[in-house]
Formats: structure tokens, sequence, C-alpha cells
């Protein structure tokens, strides 16, 4: 699968993915309280020991092909779905807990505003970062979660999250 980036004539071999190193409320803290108040791996931040975070994938069907587009994001959890996730980190066959409710902790710029969307964080087997599927609503993001996208979409993000190109 290839698309040509709608910035520029680059051909792009497969799907990208983009996502965050870290929840959006790590920018809250102040740099230098960032060490000493917030725990933050590849999947799972804490932060003051009050707002929990793990690391998910917001998939988007690319319509006619068989791999999703997708987001990876952040989302707050509560203090006690968070431990019961961080316990099963290790664990093989684990995709009958949850879901559990979460708050999409992300802002993706080429849409109206997504941090605190609702969303269910479903838990797979196999180490996979969770399934994070957003609560059915008319915002876009949403939409095209459940409706998927073309590849003349993937274009467009890729060409904004590459080259910075504003989205129409």
């Amino acid at each position: 699968m290839e698309f040509k980036c709608a910035c520029c004539d680059e051909i792009v071999e497969g799907i990208p993915t983009f996502g965050w190193k870290y929840p959006i409320s790590y920018l809250d803290v102040p740099e230098e309280r960032r060490e000493e108040d917030v725990f933050l791996t590849e999947d799972l931040c804490v932060i003051a020991d009050k707002w929990f975070f793990v690391r998910g994938c917001i998939e988007i069907p690319v319509i006619g092909h068989e791999d999703p587009f997708i987001w990876g994001v952040w989302v707050s959890l509560s203090e006690v779905n968070f431990m019961e996730f961080q316990d099963l980190l290790g664990v093989e066959k684990r995709a009958h807990y949850g879901p559990y409710f979460g708050w999409l902790n992300a802002s993706i710029n080429i849409y109206p505003e997504t941090e605190n969307l609702k969303t269910m964080v479903h838990i797979r087997d196999g180490g996979d970062r969770p399934y994070i599927e957003l609560e059915p609503t008319d915002h876009p993001l949403a939409l095209e979660q459940k409706k998927g996208i073309t590849i003349y979409r993937v274009a467009e993000i890729y060409a904004n999250r590459v080259h910075g190109k504003e989205i129409a």
C-alpha cells in the first residue's frame, strides 16, 4: 500500500501512525517539577500521585485497506482502573479485563478539540497496546473511527503531521 503526500510528491509506503510520548497533562507540570512529580514510561504516566494515564491506540479504518490508521494517544483512568491495568501489563491473556472508562488526554490539532473526549480502554492480549474506543458522538474523530477514512484523508493527515500543512 502506498500513497502520495498531499503536500509534496513524496510516495509513502504503508499507512503511517502518529502518537505522543506523554499525555498532554504532562505539559501542565512545571519543567523543574517533572523529575519529582511525574512517573513516565512508554505506556504509563502518573502525575503527582493523583492523575493516572495509559497509552493506547485509536484505530481508524482505511476504506479499501486491511490496516488501520492509528493515533497513539493517552487516556486518563481512575486510580483503581489504572492499578488493575498496571498489574495486567505482564499477563499474556488479559483481554477479558475491562473495558475501562477514560478521558482522552490528547489534543489532535486537525480536529475540533479532542482533549477530554469520553473513551473506553480495551485491553488486548499478547502485550499489544490497548484499543481506545471513542464514545459515539458527532465529533469528527469519533465519526472517522466509526465510518473510516479514505487514503486521500490519510495523505492529508500525513501532510499535516510531517510538513505542518494546514488541513482545510
